[in-house]
């Protein structure tokens, strides 16, 4: 989601999921508010210069500085924007040559260009999302690393109203209010899609972020009874909080997978990038943001530990 982890669920993905359209121009830029933004140069002749960006939530962050660090391990000159917002905000942003590489999620960037999108299972995503993609863009290798949205409550709530997967809110929701990123509200994998694939109508839905520290807290204080949170955010275990199962697959494979223009993509960066996803997987994932989110550790640091340690830095 942000989505997913899934879950792309709450969580405007510090705004990743914040969400306004964005034109080109730099009278319309996507980075004119809530974004950070640094350069780093290693030289290379020939490897090419790259800008990195990352939307708005803590999890992706991390990977882009992971694919920036590799990247400039090679000798590729990286720019990085981060904090850019959504995918409504990034992929036009893409487009437009704002920036020209981000991590995304195979299965919610698949249904952001496929909007008949069918394909549920991790590779059967990945090549439906080939085929999806607009001609300037590609994706690289997949990693096995996968962070879904997905529908989350606290125990008191899952015990009360014997809930185990979202199936069972059927008849209840109607009392309930959902929570998660504004773009929530819209999306196919929120709100509509929660009403055609299971059938639910919930009593209210409550703008937060995009399965950030506002939809845990508004879920721990019980401003809304069900939330989007992505499925390695450390504070669900923190939390238990109950993850609930998705039987009809509203949420498909969500890979973390490289989004660049074609035309930025070289053997070296292709090669560097292809790299770090053979070596993330979701437990890895989610231990790394665990020490961005729950130790408060700078995701820069996290991302060169990381790299170090698989011989990428």
């Amino acid at each position: 989601m942000k989505t997913p982890k899934l879950a792309l669920t709450i969580g405007t993905t510090i705004a990743i999921l914040s969400v306004a359209a964005c034109g080109s121009g730099s009278g319309n830029s996507p980075f004119a508010s809530g974004s950070s933004s640094s350069s780093s140069s290693g030289g290379g002749a020939g490897k090419g210069a790259v800008t990195v960006g990352s939307a708005n939530f803590p999890e992706n962050q991390l990977l882009a500085e992971i694919y920036a660090g590799a990247l400039q391990a090679k000798g590729v000159q990286v720019t990085k924007k981060l904090n850019i917002g959504s995918r409504e905000v990034y992929i036009p942003a893409l487009e437009d040559g704002s920036i020209d590489l981000i991590p995304e999620y195979t299965g919610v960037l698949d249904q952001y260009f496929d909007k008949s999108a069918k394909a549920t299972d991790s590779e059967g995503v990945y090549q439906e999302l080939k085929q999806s993609l607009p001609s300037t863009l590609t994706v690289l290798d997949k990693s096995a690393a996968e962070d879904k949205d997905a529908v989350v409550v606290t125990q008191a709530t899952a015990d009360k109203l014997h809930l185990s997967s979202i199936a069972d809110l059927q008849g209840k929701a109607k009392n309930l209010t959902l929570g998660g990123p504004p773009e929530w509200k819209t999306r196919p994998t929120g709100v509509p899609g929660l009403k055609k694939v299971y059938g639910l109508e919930f009593k209210a839905f409550r703008p937060l972020d995009a399965g950030g520290p506002l939809s845990v807290q508004a879920l721990k204080n019980g401003q809304v009874d069900a939330v989007n949170l992505f499925t390695t955010d450390p504070s669900i275990q923190a939390n238990h909080f109950v993850v609930l199962k998705d039987p009809k697959n509203l949420f498909a494979a969500q890979n973390v997978v490289p989004l660049i223009t074609k035309a930025k993509s070289n053997a070296t960066i292709a090669g560097a990038l292809n790299a770090v996803s053979a070596k993330l997987d979701t437990q890895t994932l989610g231990s790394l943001l665990a020490e961005v989110t729950i130790d408060k550790k700078d995701p820069q640091v996290v991302a060169k530990e990381f790299l170090d340690k698989n011989g990428l830095g």
